[in-house]
């Protein structure tokens, strides 16, 4: 009101009118650029995400995820206080990422309600950040989480739902159709499971010549160990084991041939179940025992891997009733994972400013 009244104003009030004004526009920029964080904080935050996700394949899980936790409480804090919305967008980001993670730490762990909640908070914080492709690894988490709870159903809607998200061409596209695929087989869905797979030939073949990395790590192999790995599981669960031996034999090999930065011991031990349980199928037990073996000598038996070694282990224990190598297996499983149970009970240690 008092600008409109500058034309009946004199010049000395007018003056004094837009001095005032002035001033009142300096301090909406000062409130605009106001923040409580330090000037390294968001750099700590991206070297942090980066380090705990090279160190998920590498370290305990519980250790990691005590590590993961203490972060995420502290973006939370960081998100209640004074920052910009530039700064905002980019906590809301951090905030996703170390939520994403956790959601697969918590799988590991063999949470699958705490991991599915996590899920969901990395694809919200990814939504609220309008970061669509942290969305879709979010939803790439959900949809492996849904499966191991063997509920196919909802690992295929949260695949969809990750591709509404994700970029095209990039390699989590490929991995949300294979998870759709591996979610169509666990459904005893052929067709289903065929045109899903297709789609994810199809995401493959479109790849860019270089590749897209992520905390920079190379995506790619994600990719190909999506078409092989999860390829092996679903003709397992389609009772196709020629094509099954096939996929896990060429998942191992893309496994062992990877760069040591993106080996991942834990995929690597369940593609050697899916061998085993292939040769189970076509009769080859003693094969299969000692491919199980060699997948309980991974140096990360998680949740997952656990899971689906007491799929081979239940199995052969039906075709071979009583049989002393079947035993051993079995014995040995139950071992293994009464040991991880002990760590997963064991209090946790107070963690520490830095990222270890």
């Amino acid at each position: 009101m008092k600008l409109a009244g500058l034309a009946m104003a004199s010049p000395a009030a007018a003056a004094r009118i837009l001095d005032q004004a002035a001033a009142e526009a300096m301090e909406f920029t000062r409130q605009a650029e106001a923040t409580s964080l330090g000037s390294g904080t968001l750099d700590h935050l991206d070297f942090a995400v980066t380090e705990f996700n090279r160190a998920y394949s590498l370290k305990p899980p519980k250790a990691v995820f005590d590590a993961v936790m203490d972060y995420r409480r502290k973006v939370a804090a960081l998100l209640a206080g004074r920052h910009t919305h530039q700064q905002e967008r980019e906590l809301l980001t951090f905030a996703g990422w170390l939520s994403e993670l956790l959601a697969w730490l918590a799988h590991d762990l063999g949470d699958a309600r705490t991991g599915l909640a996590f899920a969901t908070d990395a694809f919200v914080h990814g939504q609220q950040a309008g970061h669509g492709r942290l969305c879709a690894w979010a939803m790439d988490a959900a949809a492996s989480i849904n499966l191991y709870e063997q509920r196919p159903g909802k690992a295929r809607n949260a695949a969809l739902k990750g591709l509404s998200e994700a970029a095209v061409p990039h390699p989590l596209t490929v991995r949300l159709h294979a998870q759709a695929a591996r979610a169509a087989a666990a459904d005893g869905d052929a067709d289903g499971f065929t045109t899903a797979f297709r789609a994810a030939e199809d995401a493959y073949g479109i790849l860019p010549p270089r590749s897209p990395r992520r905390f920079g790590l190379d995506v790619l192999p994600l990719a190909d160990y999506a078409l092989t790995s999860y390829s092996a599981t679903s003709f397992i669960w389609l009772g196709q084991a020629e094509q099954a031996r096939q996929y896990a034999e060429q998942a191992l090999a893309t496994y062992e041939s990877a760069p040591e930065a993106s080996r991942s011991p834990s995929r690597e031990a369940i593609a050697r179940i899916d061998l085993a349980l292939a040769h189970a199928l076509l009769g080859d037990s003693d094969a299969a025992v000692a491919l199980g073996h060699q997948a309980l000598d991974s140096t990360r038996v998680v949740d997952s891997v656990r899971h689906r070694a007491g799929d081979l282990t239940a199995f052969l224990a039906r075709r071979h009733p009583g049989r002393e190598a079947v035993e051993t297996l079995r014995e040995r499983l139950v071992a293994v994972g009464a040991a991880a149970r002990a760590v997963t009970a064991a209090p946790a240690h107070e963690p520490e400013e830095g990222v270890t």
